[in-house]
């Protein structure tokens, strides 16, 4: 491969993963100096019609993706990080986490409402029941009346059932919405206090073939200038949290790292964790807070230790619960 032959940046073809893995492209243009095409896959995930949970999970994104690296169609992947499995394969390497875009969840609502002004027996759709459990619980403690919708679909099906007048709100990331220029049609966004994102949520990762060949050690070096520890470290350990509570899909489980600073310095990372049947009517939910990991092994353990606090406050007995 000469220098200036294009690297193939493998991408699913959704309108949203078009967009970021568009943006991820111009990134790699600029630190290697190279021209970077992308190369559209189709997943299962994305021509199947049946719920997320019932097709196999994150997994059914990434399959293809990593598929097309192994066998060299492509030199480099960008998955949504909140799609990858816990589980990295040993042949590929998660070479680059960049910044992480805003985690939270929205709320695209018709009138304009925000989540705590829809009317009595509101209709709010989500396919997500980390989403469900814990708007379901929010809205019981606070004298809400809502009823949580399971849909599935992309960004233009699921705000399409607000403009039809089908839902009264649609629940969304934040970050796929900002991604693909349509922040200003959300209605309200909701605290992490309220709902606690996907783990790795708003992050995106970068994955290459894991270097037995001098150009693929260059491409890891090159694709390393992209990555973001602190975004690494957060996104490690709510993916730890995930894997130790053996979290399927269809577990509704909530996490997010963020880091809490004392003016300008960094002091610690706080790691909340959320998991809940998809009524609300059972939560658990938990924090810690500790030095800002520095390691991998560190940012694993911070996960896995609160992981294992949950386990004990009653978690385990809520793995179990599927969405029906």
């Amino acid at each position: 491969m000469s220098e200036q032959s294009p690297l193939r940046l493998g991408t699913r073809r959704s309108k949203l993963a078009m967009a970021q893995s568009g943006q991820v492209a111009d990134a790699v243009r600029r630190v290697t100096g190279r021209p970077v095409e992308l190369v559209e896959i189709t997943t299962y995930g994305d021509t199947s019609r049946e719920h997320l949970a019932q097709i196999g999970g994150t997994g059914v994104f990434v399959t293809a993706l990593r598929d097309a690296l192994l066998r060299g169609e492509v030199d480099f992947a960008v998955h949504s990080l909140k799609d990858l499995p816990t589980a990295q394969p040993e042949e590929l390497v998660l070479a680059a986490v960049p910044v992480r875009e805003d985690p939270r969840d929205v709320i695209v609502a018709r009138d304009a409402l925000r989540f705590t002004d829809l009317p009595r027996g509101a209709r709010v759709g989500t396919g997500s029941p980390r989403r469900m459990a814990q708007l379901n619980a929010y809205a019981r403690g606070h004298g809400l009346d809502i009823e949580t919708v399971p849909i599935r679909g992309n960004i233009d099906t699921r705000v399409g059932y607000v403009r039809s007048g089908e839902l009264d709100a649609v629940v969304l990331a934040a970050a796929g919405l900002n991604r693909i220029g349509r922040i200003e049609e959300v209605t309200d966004f909701l605290s992490v206090d309220t709902v606690l994102p996907a783990p790795g949520q708003g992050a995106l990762a970068i994955e290459c073939r894991a270097g037995n060949t001098a150009q693929d050690a260059a491409l890891i070096a090159a694709l390393a200038e992209l990555d973001d520890p602190f975004t690494r470290a957060a996104v490690t350990a709510e993916r730890s949290l995930l894997a130790a509570l053996e979290a399927g899909c269809s577990a509704p489980v909530g996490a997010l790292a963020d880091l809490l600073a004392d003016g300008q310095v960094v002091k610690e990372m706080r790691l909340r964790g959320v998991v809940g049947t998809p009524d609300g009517r059972t939560l658990v939910q938990l924090s810690t807070t500790g030095p800002v990991p520095e390691t991998h092994d560190q940012a694993m353990a911070l996960g896995r230790e609160l992981a294992a606090e949950m386990l004990t406050k009653g978690a385990a007995g809520l793995m179990g619960e599927r969405a029906h």
